[in-house]
């Protein structure tokens, strides 16, 4: 089983250290996608990628490109292999035009590097050696299991991340199941409804922010371009935004933990974020229905319970649950509506969570109704 840790640097003046190896790396993948674009216009292939990996280990010994030293072998091989992937995934879709071929990055906008089985050390406590020189990084977890790959990336604000890939024992959590299961309903009012009748609002974090955003973005137009001035209010700005990031991500999962912690069996609807996204377009991003949904997977699997998800097309606000009468003529302007067979009053989004509960509960066989293929289990 496949598990990332990831921990923080400690900000000090060594880690300018790694950021020249960034930057050099940037340097050599444009060099890279330069060399293949030239290569497939005279040839109609591309390069392999060893000989692509002996070429730039020959230029490194060249005065023009002595920089590239600053950037260990297994990131380079890394590079390649990156650039090969793309390729390959470019060629098998070259004829329906879904994928573009890999194309040239600014060297401020590429953030990382990935190191393999070789090029660093952990020292133990908070300490890792990277090259020939030490860090200290904040010691948030535990970093389990056999470390596969090292990638050191950087982010806008010039923090260092250290992401540790490694392969862990897959011991499946100790959790004596109930049976206890839950339909969710997200929607635009209301975050999310349960099949109980519970309703959790989430704050819209980039809508509460957008003042200190707006007056951000207005500092930076003033600004004279590349400047140092510029500089400063362009991190200014992204550090405003990655506050409303981390305060969405935050309220994701301490929810997630609580439903996955007291129930067994979680059932989601597979929504279009796209399609929701053209209509309601900046409130979707907001909300981070996606985001959720992942951060709720990765929580059912640290506590061992299971979540599904339910086919996007199937009705479940306008079918009542009671007696699975569909209400053609229910909009989305209606709160709450009354079957016209069983007379049943219904909330719109409760019921909408009680009907992914059936659906879901029935296709995994925990439930009566057994439609087809109406669940997807994850």
């Amino acid at each position: 089983m496949k598990k990332t840790f990831s921990v923080k640097l400690y900000n000090t003046k060594r880690n300018k250290k790694l950021r020249k190896p960034i930057e050099a790396a940037a340097s050599i993948y444009n060099h890279c996608i330069a060399l293949h674009r030239r290569y497939y216009s005279l040839f109609g292939k591309h390069l392999d990628k060893y000989k692509l990996q002996k070429h730039i280990t020959k230029l490194k010994n060249d005065e023009q490109y002595a920089h590239w030293k600053a950037v260990p072998s297994q990131a380079i091989q890394d590079i390649t292999d990156r650039i090969e992937r793309a390729y390959q995934l470019f060629f098998k879709h070259a004829k329906k035009g879904k994928v573009k071929p890999p194309s040239f990055k600014k060297t401020k906008k590429y953030k990382s590097i990935t190191l393999k089985q070789a090029g660093y050390k952990l020292l133990g406590d908070n300490r890792i050696k990277i090259g020939k020189k030490i860090y200290k990084f904040f010691k948030s977890q535990d970093i389990e299991g056999n470390i596969k790959t090292l990638t050191i990336k950087r982010d806008i604000l010039g923090d260092i991340y250290l992401f540790f890939a490694c392969e862990v024992e897959d011991v499946s959590p100790m959790r004596v199941m109930t049976g206890k299961k839950a339909g969710f309903d997200f929607g635009l009012t209301t975050f999310l409804t349960s099949s109980a009748g519970s309703k959790y609002n989430s704050p819209l974090f980039f809508k509460e922010g957008s003042k200190k955003i707006k007056l951000a973005h207005r500092k930076l137009s003033t600004k004279k371009k590349r400047s140092n001035n510029s500089k400063k209010a362009l991190i200014h700005l992204a550090r405003v935004h990655k506050k409303v990031a981390n305060q969405r991500k935050d309220f994701q999962f301490k929810l997630a933990r609580n439903l996955a912690q007291e129930n067994d069996y979680l059932f989601f609807e597979d929504l279009n974020i796209k399609g929701m996204q053209k209509i309601w377009g900046r409130k979707i991003n907001d909300l981070g229905f996606s985001q959720f949904i992942l951060i709720a997977k990765y929580q059912c699997q640290k506590n061992g319970s299971q979540i599904h998800l339910i086919d996007r097309f199937y009705p479940s606000s306008k079918t009542c649950h009671v007696c699975q009468k569909i209400n053609e003529a229910l909009s989305l302007k209606d709160r709450s509506w009354q079957c016209l067979e069983c007379s049943t009053l219904h909330d719109r989004d409760v019921n909408a969570a009680i009907n992914i509960k059936i659906v879901g509960a029935s296709t995994i066989g925990l439930g009566d109704v057994r439609p087809n293929n109406l669940a997807i289990a994850v």
